[in-house]
């Protein structure tokens, strides 16, 4: 596919497209100097120096739904997603504004309000949820905000996990709120973002934890007609390609499955990558079939003509998948 293709990657006006593709699809190195050009113009363009920007007025609103694309833990995971690093640019000030609101349990904090009738407070708390706190952990690791810092968090996270996966959690200032969903049920979004954490490091990536995390996503892929634990449904919404990775969508789960070689080996994986291939123009190029409002100035909305970086992420998921199945 990408040899067919590349071209199309590689010649985009969005530079992320065209560094995220040397690095990926092509097996560039950092230290290339045409990987180095892509970074450059990356670092410089108006999008992502807006991005930049606003991450100087962190945490930013008030948390009040985790499926809000416009939070800005949400961007700063995207900045993640594309490789930036601290020293890309100045997140000095970021980074002191994050460490400054850690849990006793190591867990990033953000300002949230959870209302009385869903068994909140009501009240602007600093608080984290396992909603959150793992993709503030994916961020602050991957980008090297928090240094050695994040070890006492996911040892926690880990602790939490059960065994159906990991369940609907909040810390105690968010007083007994739960999702809509039986207590008991694993919380689909807590397990793929913490699979996606847990990707990052090599020791957990065959561990007991993340196989049940897995095959929580597949179970319900599986029974995706008849178990919709905490709401999280696999319907029609589920299965339209979305860009950025924000909430539950099935490029989302079918990227973060794909960094686990026994997952990708999985006959349910295999069909969730079928149906997202036979989405592919006559070109094999993909276009977005659903939008973030927050997101509506990048290519990421649907315009009746492919995206590059959705395009990109299909085809990483493919490649990524076809090598851990030949390892």
């Amino acid at each position: 596919m990408l040899s067919r293709n590349a071209e199309f990657l590689l010649e985009a006006s969005e530079p992320w497209v065209v560094y995220r593709t040397l690095i990926d699809l092509c097996g560039f190195r950092e230290n290339d100097k045409r990987v180095s050009e892509a970074k450059a113009k990356m670092l410089l363009h108006p999008l992502i120096r807006g991005l930049i920007e606003e991450l100087q007025d962190w945490p930013g609103m008030v948390l009040n739904s985790h499926k809000s694309a416009g939070q800005l833990y949400h961007k700063l995971a995207f900045l993640a997603d594309l490789g930036l690093k601290k020293p890309d640019a100045d997140f000095s000030g970021l980074a002191k504004k994050i460490t400054e609101h850690v849990s006793e349990e190591g867990l990033i904090q953000l300002p949230t309000n959870i209302p009385a009738h869903f068994g909140g407070t009501g009240e602007d708390k600093w608080a984290w949820a396992l909603c959150d706190a793992p993709l503030l952990m994916y961020s602050a690791v991957k980008m090297g905000l928090m240094g050695n810092g994040a070890h006492k968090g996911l040892k926690f996270l880990l602790s939490l996990a059960r065994e159906n996966g990991w369940p609907c959690k909040v810390s105690k200032e968010l007083g007994k709120f739960r999702g809509p969903g039986k207590k008991d049920d694993p919380c689909p979004y807590a397990n793929l973002i913490m699979l996606k954490l847990l990707a990052l490091f090599e020791n957990y990536k065959d561990s007991r934890d993340v196989r049940i995390g897995a095959e929580c996503l597949l179970g319900l892929w599986e029974k995706s007609r008849e178990r919709h634990p905490y709401m999280f449904f696999m319907g029609t919404d589920f299965r339209k390609l979305k860009v950025p990775f924000v909430w539950y969508d099935i490029l989302h789960v079918a990227d973060v499955l794909s960094h686990y070689g026994f997952a990708t080996k999985d006959e349910r994986f295999a069909g969730m990558l079928e149906l997202i291939n036979s989405k592919a123009d006559e070109e094999g190029l993909f276009m977005p079939e659903s939008e973030w409002q927050a997101w509506k100035a990048w290519d990421f909305a649907p315009k009746k003509k492919p995206s590059a970086w959705l395009t990109f992420l299909v085809y990483r998921v493919n490649k990524r998948s076809a090598e851990m199945q030949d390892s």
